[in-house]
């Protein structure tokens, strides 16, 4: 089952798959919808991204504005449909914007779990990480570099979500469709379908490192359409873009099982 609430930018505020809540409640930095606002404030659930992630506008247009199964910015109209099966629920997606339109779309999901909880992907993915974890790589960074790159799992065991250290790491599995994250006797999958696009899943590992006033714990596993956070750094191949049709679609399915 999902919770939405279509009036603080279509976020879901609840995942109950297996038995059990998925979707963090978020830190309680605001009541009520975000509606209108010009920063993005982290609500917790899961926040559709799109035409970004990071850059501008922070966390995509969407967040901030009302959603009634369909939303527009920047040109483009996107649409979403729920299905829900036993333990499982696909989301369609539709979106029509002019032919040739380049974006970045993520599922912002950030899950409630404790440290322990562990992430598996498709052995020797490419992983691009961001500053973020500049303190703990084992390379020299390079000054104009939007990241670096490594394979999966990386040295930094970003497979983990540790104990508070007062870290914060962001990456980006580049190619890799489907993530598991396992959590106190279940594993949710979270696998993501658009054949001709680059499909990819974002993490975001917050052990009480951001932010920097008041920081506190967030673990994002993010379905994308794209290879990048920010849109303004994405080269050949780094975003989706709109066909001749000027139409496009996608799945999103969550499923979870005890384990």
């Amino acid at each position: 089952m999902v919770i939405i609430d279509p009036a603080d930018g279509g976020r879901w505020s609840s995942l109950q798959l297996g038995g059990r809540e998925w979707l963090w409640a978020g830190p309680g930095l605001v009541t009520g919808p975000r509606t209108g606002l010009a920063t993005f404030i982290d609500a917790g659930g899961l926040d559709e991204c799109f035409p970004t992630v990071r850059g501008f506008p922070d966390h995509g247009g969407l967040w901030n504005q009302q959603w009634d199964g369909t939303v527009a910015y920047d040109g483009a109209i996107l649409t979403r449909a729920f299905t829900a099966g036993t333990d499982t629920v696909s989301v369609d997606y539709h979106l029509e914007a002019p032919v040739g339109y380049r974006f970045i779309w993520a599922a912002h999901a950030l899950l409630d779990c404790v440290p322990g909880a562990t992430i598996s992907a498709q052995p020797g993915t490419e992983c691009r990480l961001y500053p973020e974890a500049a303190p703990w790589l084992p390379w020299t960074w390079p000054g104009d570099a939007h990241w670096v790159t490594a394979v999966w799992p990386t040295p930094l065991e970003l497979g983990t979500f540790g104990p508070t250290d007062g870290t914060a790491a962001g990456a980006v599995l580049v190619d890799c469709p489907s993530v598991s994250v396992r959590d106190r006797g279940a594993e949710l999958t979270m696998t993501l379908s658009c054949p001709g696009q680059p499909v990819s899943t974002a993490l975001w590992r917050n052990q009480g490192g951001f932010p920097d006033d008041a920081p506190y714990r967030s673990l994002g596993v993010e379905p994308m359409l794209g290879r990048v956070f920010d849109l303004a750094t994405a080269g050949s191949g780094d975003a989706a873009v709109v066909p001749e049709s000027g139409e496009l679609t996608w799945r999103l399915t969550l499923s979870a099982r005890p384990v």
